[in-house]
C-alpha cells in the first residue's frame, strides 16, 4: 500500500486508518530520512490509539512511553549493543503494549517478523510519500 499526504490533515486520517489494525502487542517500524515525518505520524496514531498528551520526538532521551505506547527513536544510538541495553527487547516482548519505532535500523535483528514496516519520503514542505 502506498499514499501521498499533502498535508498533515491527511497525514492524520491516514493514522487513523492504520490504527484501526493496531492491537496491543504490535511493533510499528518507522522508516526514512530527518523530515520525513515520522514523528508527526506517531502524533496522529498515538492520539487515534486514544492516548491524551502531547506526543514528543524521543530523539534525545531515546524512548518515551504514553500509556500502554512506548515510542522509541533510535537515531542516536550507534550499536545493536546500545539497543539492547535500552531494554528494546523487553518492549518489543511486552503484549500488552504497542511499540513504535524510530530508526529501528539497529534493531532489525530484535524485530519480529510480523512488524508492521512504514516507510516516509519527504517530497516537498508538505507532502510526503508513505508506504507500507
Amino acid at each position: 500500500m502506498e499514499i501521498t499526504t499533502h498535508s498533515t490533515q491527511e497525514t492524520k486520517e491516514f493514522a487513523s486508518k492504520i490504527a484501526k489494525g493496531i492491537s496491543p502487542g504490535m511493533i510499528i517500524a518507522l522508516y526514512g530520512d530527518l523530515g520525513s515525518g515520522k514523528t508527526t505520524f506517531t502524533r496522529f496514531l498515538v492520539e487515534a490509539l486514544g492516548e491524551k498528551g502531547r506526543v514528543q520526538s524521543p530523539t534525545f532521551v531515546i524512548a518515551r512511553k504514553y500509556g500502554h505506547i512506548n515510542h522509541v527513536d533510535l537515531y542516536r544510538l550507534s550499536t545493536e549493543q546500545e539497543v539492547e541495553d535500552l531494554g528494546f527487547k523487553d518492549m518489543v516482548e511486552d503484549k500488552e503494549s504497542i511499540t513504535i519505532v524510530e530508526w529501528p535500523d539497529l534493531a532489525e535483528k530484535l524485530l519480529p517478523k510480523d512488524t508492521l514496516r512504514i516507510y516516509f519520503e519527504y517530497i516537498d514542505e508538505s507532502s510526503r510519500r508513505i508506504k507500507l
